[in-house]
């Protein structure tokens, strides 16, 4: 197996690449234009006003839509966030110069400052974007969006509905912003997809007494994925699932549970009442069925095997005594760079054996899963770039590395990351010229 190594270092060397290079087609002209504005402001949520920050003045900051294949270029101007702003592209494996994380792939747009993100939609599929400059502070206070890529040719038949899930500070629970129950419009015997955006630190239960399929995870469609009744999805920090369903031909609504508390209402129907939450949950690793085409690259052909190990210990981390979580039984910032080629086919392990649950995000890929506690998948390919890991479980995930950079890989409760629980996915000879601190004060997490 090839070493983790735990120098952060980038040596500069013969054939070399700074991060900075990563990026789309510079002499493209955009498809889709979109200006971004972040500004400190008050929200009231309900009846209860927090502190919080806003995208073009609302928060969540507006949808970005795209068909796939487009280019689209953000410019994001900071007009008042004091600490600085980067936007990340959750689930979208943008290039590297363009993954907004503060001291990795870009310096913190300071009060006053801009920063412009270019990328191709080449990913069909429900996404968001979010602060990663202080992100366990500005995405709970409000400073994140959705981002939907459809096909070129979209089947207008099927309501597209998107809900994204969000507790703000002040405990109040919401979908798009709004605290208590979502109510869409949707026709007598019309087939819907709900779009689901986890954008909280822990898991999000998400049911209903209606029948349904799980069309897709993280962007990524489900291969002949079968009717679900009296199961719940859970739905991980960060993660999104697509649901579909049909509207039953007599009028009545459908009610889709997204926690308790809040739900969507599909349809104008009287409201159902709230059904009781399955004990068993969807299990991915059998749901639907292979793909004949398998996984589009031979997980056998194993080029790096990394163990990345999920701990609690006691220590010193940024100088303070206390219990910190470890990754291979080290501490930040002695925590591993794992280190790859591009094209090798990668397979990682990761054991939680910390006392609680965490929700893994790898930037600038999407990994299959093989196994969960030895037991191999056996249904449709389960693509994520954001994965429950429970205590006490171990999943073996694969991938290609086809995206050269420098990239976080990291627990999505931003709480926990900013406690240090953050490793990183770098390839051999990308060097960044960003440092964490620094002039620009950059704080990632």
């Amino acid at each position: 197996p090839a070493p983790a190594t735990s120098d952060h270092s980038a040596h500069h060397g013969p054939g070399s690449r700074s991060v900075e290079t990563l990026i789309a087609d510079p002499t493209r002209k955009a498809d889709v234009l979109v200006n971004l504005v972040a500004a400190s402001a008050t929200l009231t949520i309900g009846s209860k006003p927090t502190p919080g920050f806003t995208v073009n003045g609302t928060s969540p900051g507006p949808t970005i839509t795209a068909k796939e294949g487009q280019l689209v270029e953000v410019r994001l101007r900071n007009e008042s966030v004091a600490d600085g702003v980067a936007l990340h592209w959750h689930g979208l494996d943008v290039p590297n110069a363009m993954d907004g994380v503060a001291g990795v792939t870009q310096d913190a747009v300071p009060v006053g400052g801009e920063y412009v993100y270019r990328f191709v939609a080449e990913q069909v599929g429900t996404y968001w974007y979010h602060s990663h400059q202080v992100s366990h502070e500005q995405v709970i206070r409000g400073l994140f969006g959705a981002v939907v890529i459809t096909p070129a040719d979209v089947d207008r038949t099927v309501a597209d509905v998107l809900a994204v899930s969000h507790v703000y500070p002040n405990g109040v629970k919401t979908l798009n912003g709004q605290p208590g129950n979502l109510q869409v419009p949707a026709k007598p015997g019309q087939r819907v997809r709900l779009r689901l955006v986890s954008t909280d630190d822990g898991p999000v239960a998400v049911w209903s007494a209606s029948p349904y399929r799980v069309l897709a995870v993280d962007g990524y469609d489900l291969h002949e994925p079968g009717e679900v009744r009296g199961e719940a999805v859970i739905l991980t920090a960060g993660g999104r699932v697509d649901l579909g369903l049909l509207m039953p031909p007599d009028g009545s609504a459908v009610r889709v549970q997204v926690s308790k508390g809040t739900a969507v209402i599909l349809g104008a129907g009287p409201t159902p009442a709230e059904p009781v939450q399955p004990l068993d949950p969807v299990d991915l690793l059998d749901y639907g069925t292979p793909r004949p085409d398998g996984l589009g690259f031979d997980s056998a052909a194993v080029d790096r095997r990394f163990d990345y190990r999920v701990g609690y210990r006691p220590g010193f981390v940024r100088g303070r005594p206390g219990l910190w979580w470890s990754i291979n039984g080290h501490l930040y910032p002695d925590v591993p760079m794992f280190m790859v080629r591009e094209g090798d086919v990668v397979v990682m392990r990761i054991d939680n054996r910390s006392g609680e649950v965490h929700p893994m995000h790898l930037h600038g890929h999407h990994a299959v899963v093989l196994s969960r506690n030895g037991v191999p998948a056996s249904g449709s390919p389960w693509w994520i770039d954001s994965l429950n890991v429970e205590n006490k479980e171990v999943y073996e995930i694969a991938f290609v590395a086809s995206n050269p950079g420098i990239w976080m890989d990291h627990c999505h409760n931003l709480n926990h990351a900013a406690e240090g629980f953050v490793a990183h996915l770098m390839y051999e000879g990308v060097t960044t010229p960003y440092t964490i601190g620094g002039p620009s004060d950059n704080h990632p997490e």
